[in-house]
């Protein structure tokens, strides 16, 4: 399906689209269809609720032997002053892999960002979709050492140098007056288990996500990327998916990043250690 087939080439393929994409308004529709039709891709993500998460991980087969292990810190102040400016700084260590960060800002609108941005091969524009809501975000991604994240978080290293020089422009850009890198503290690490799986019977690649945060709580969210004309015809199959495999969708949803901030910033004022 094409996404101009969903911005008015008929009546009956938009209320099609509108099936897949319940409890939105008719502006929000509109604006979900305008942002996704200037982005790379599109992430349709669902979290799963606490009492049904380890029904789901059977459901789908999911085994955590065959899952990767990430070490995720986000870098903020402790009233999380980048966060309410729309900006993300964040850096991982992951298995097997060198060690990567990523400079984020959502929401963005894509006819809005220049075209010196857009022609950076390290910039991706994506729209995160879940049920009930979507953002788009820019973000600059950056590959880095084996063991750039360790020093930086063990006091070996200045947090810019978890940065690239692009990363760090796009940083001053977008960041608050007298917020800089050095002025950042640390916030985590939380450990992640990601899994790329192609259950049977779905035809794609399902993405599982086991957030593991100190005080034994967790947060598993489900995601699979696509193009964005595709971005109806995904839903609607993965929708049908989890439906015929008993997962709830209606469960009131999270961001990740959101519930990661705030937890690690609410450790730091009252002087609890991270991990």
């Amino acid at each position: 399906m094409e996404m101009s087939a969903g911005t008015g080439s008929g009546d009956k393929q938009e209320s099609s689209d509108r099936v897949v994409a319940p409890g939105l308004s008719d502006e929000e529709f509109r604006d979900l269809l305008r942002l996704a039709g200037g982005a790379d891709s599109v992430e349709l993500k669902l979290t799963i609720p606490h009492e049904d998460q380890r029904a789901t991980i059977g459901a789908l087969r999911l085994d955590p032997l065959d899952a990767q292990i990430r070490q995720v810190f986000f870098f903020d102040t402790p009233d999380l002053a980048l966060n309410r400016r729309g900006v993300v700084a964040r850096a991982r260590r992951v298995q097997g892999r060198r060690d990567d960060s990523v400079v984020k800002l959502r929401p963005v609108d894509p006819e809005g960002l220049s075209d010196r941005l857009r022609a950076s091969p390290n910039l991706v524009v994506e729209v995160d979709a879940m049920p009930g809501g979507h953002v788009c975000s820019a973000s600059f991604k950056g590959t880095l050492g084996t063991s750039t994240v360790s020093d930086v978080v063990a006091g070996n290293a200045k947090l810019r140098k978890a940065f690239s020089k692009e990363q760090r422009a796009f940083f001053a850009e977008n960041a608050p007056d007298g917020v800089d890198f050095d002025s950042l503290s640390i916030l985590g690490p939380i450990f992640v288990l990601k899994q790329n799986t192609k259950p049977k019977g779905y035809g794609g690649k399902l993405v599982a996500e086991l957030w593991l945060y100190p005080d034994g709580t967790r947060l598993l969210e489900l995601s699979t990327k696509c193009v964005p004309a595709e971005m109806f015809d995904v839903a609607a199959h993965t929708r049908a998916f989890l439906q015929d495999r008993g997962v709830d969708l209606s469960g009131e949803q999270q961001t990740k990043t959101k519930t990661a901030l705030e937890y690690f910033a609410g450790r730091l004022r009252e002087g609890a250690p991270s991990a």
